[in-house]
């Protein structure tokens, strides 16, 4: 498993300016789950009473979760390689190419 100092301290600076709050707006299916688990703990339909009944709740909740938190993870991280491609060929380029094509023939007589 990675080192956790790994990650990109741009990245963890610019995220912790944010409120959860904020960061959640990015991602409504986590913050989504993340209200159902707080449902859960407390008890808001009152229908959970015994303590595997929650923790069948929970146990989904979390697969469900991990999931969709893997599946965001890897839509970003496309994005970021398609964005790195295309500036990496942005910069590649020599200049804007000025022809417009065959000059006129009538203009050259």
């Amino acid at each position: 498993m990675p080192d956790r100092k790994s990650f990109s301290v741009i990245e963890s600076s610019s995220i912790r300016e944010q409120s959860l709050e904020e960061r959640l707006k990015d991602f409504p299916k986590l913050r989504s789950r993340i209200e159902r688990m707080l449902e859960v703990v407390e008890n808001s339909g009152g229908d959970v009473e015994k303590a595997a009944i929650a923790e069948e709740h929970v146990t989904e909740e979390l697969r469900q979760m991990g999931n969709e938190v893997l599946h965001s993870w890897a839509q970003r991280q496309e994005q970021k390689k398609e964005e790195k491609y295309n500036n990496k060929r942005g910069m590649n380029r020599k200049g804007k190419k000025n022809s417009t094509g065959s000059p006129d023939m009538e203009k050259s007589k």
